[in-house]
C-alpha cells in the first residue's frame, strides 16, 4: 500500500468518524431539548406549597390585629363556615387571597 492509498484510507476514516460523531451530537440535542420540555412540564404541574390551617390562621390573626376582626369573621362566613378550622381546605388558596386583600380597599 502505497503512502497515498493510506492516506485515502485515513481521510476516509476521519470522515466516517466525524459523521458518528455529528449525529451523536444531533442524538445529544434531541434529548436535551426532550428533558428541556419535560422540565417545562414538570414545573407547569408543580403545585405551589400546600397550604395549611396554621399558614391561614397566621394571615387571619394578622388582619385581625390591625383591626379587621369583622372583615375576617364575614369571609370566613362567605366561604361557608363558623370558624376557620371549618374551611375547606380546597378553598385555602382563594381563601387567602381574599384575606391579603383586606385592608387594601381602604
Amino acid at each position: 500500500m502505497t503512502s497515498e492509498e493510506t492516506a485515502r484510507q485515513v481521510a476516509q476514516l476521519l470522515h466516517a468518524a466525524a459523521d458518528s460523531i455529528n449525529q451523536a451530537a444531533d442524538k445529544v440535542a434531541q434529548i436535551v431539548e426532550m428533558e428541556k420540555g419535560q422540565e417545562v412540564k414538570a414545573n407547569r404541574n408543580e403545585q405551589s406549597p400546600q397550604l395549611t390551617l396554621e399558614g391561614v390562621r397566621k394571615v387571619a390573626a394578622d388582619k385581625s390585629r390591625q383591626g379587621f376582626t369583622d372583615e375576617v369573621r364575614s369571609l370566613i362566613q362567605k366561604y361557608g363556615a363558623d370558624k376557620l378550622s371549618g374551611i375547606n381546605t380546597a378553598q385555602y388558596e382563594a381563601f387567602l387571597k381574599e384575606l391579603e386583600a383586606i385592608g387594601h380597599a381602604r
